[in-house]
């Protein structure tokens, strides 16, 4: 598991850097495919129940599950990105959010406070501690700053498979859900709207957008439950 999320969060990063004015979604999703061969991996995303892409790109309005095409960054956009990669047998899973050029106050905001609001889910997630502990963390942290966590779509387990229990979603009730064991992999990913928590799928089948048009923000760690702090698998540090 340390050694795919390693690599998910290095394919994932490099994918980032080429989020700029002018490029399809489509060449980024051949440069993370490209990104994952070369790291003698695959996609866990690739034909998974018929999904097309090597990664999911969602843009502005888009939530999640975003498909790859030929639209183009443009500057001003926020463009999340989901990846994803079988390792040796087993998954590694993040995401993050970027900023295209200058955005308007309030969607930085939405960045920076869901990124917020995923190191408190991560905190919560301790032996002990139960599903419910990070759910509402996410939820408190957002809510917090007027913004909403999407109902419909929920953080996982991730191991040998990229979907597995328990579920995690990204609001409730603090002390819930199934208890927390060392030796847990997580899969904590937040789903935050500028506006209304409701979402829609458009005719493709997958791409979830806010059902007001309203700016959506995802982030994602897969984290280690231990005894103390959780291990974050898919920290990539920044270098120079």
């Amino acid at each position: 598991m340390r050694r795919a999320c390693g690599a998910a969060a290095e394919v994932l990063r490099a994918v980032a850097a080429l989020a700029q004015p002018g490029r399809t979604t489509a060449e980024l999703n051949d440069a993370a495919g490209e990104f994952i061969r070369q790291r003698g991996g695959k996609s866990p995303f690739l034909g998974y129940r018929g999904y097309p892409g090597q990664i999911c790109i969602s843009i502005n309005d888009e939530v999640v599950h975003g498909i790859p095409g030929n639209r183009k960054i443009q500057y001003g956009d926020i463009v999340s990105l989901d990846v994803g990669i079988i390792l040796d047998g087993y998954v590694g899973d993040n995401a993050t959010t970027v900023a295209v050029g200058v955005i308007k106050p309030r969607t930085a905001e939405l960045l920076r406070v869901t990124e917020q609001s995923l190191v408190a889910g991560i905190a919560q997630a301790r032996v002990g501690r139960r599903v419910g502990d990070i759910s509402h963390a996410i939820q408190a942290t957002v809510e917090a700053h007027g913004f909403n966590a999407v109902r419909e779509f929920v953080g996982h387990g991730v191991g040998k498979k990229m979907h597995e229990e328990p579920q995690i979603p990204n609001f409730g009730k603090a002390g819930s859900g199934p208890k927390l064991k060392a030796g847990m992999t997580l899969a904590i990913e937040p789903m935050i709207n500028a506006g209304t928590h409701e979402v829609e799928v458009l005719r493709d089948g997958w791409t979830v957008v806010t059902a007001d048009g309203a700016p959506s923000a995802h982030f994602e760690h897969t984290v280690l439950v231990t005894e103390g702090d959780a291990e974050i698998l898919t920290w990539q540090k920044k270098t120079q």
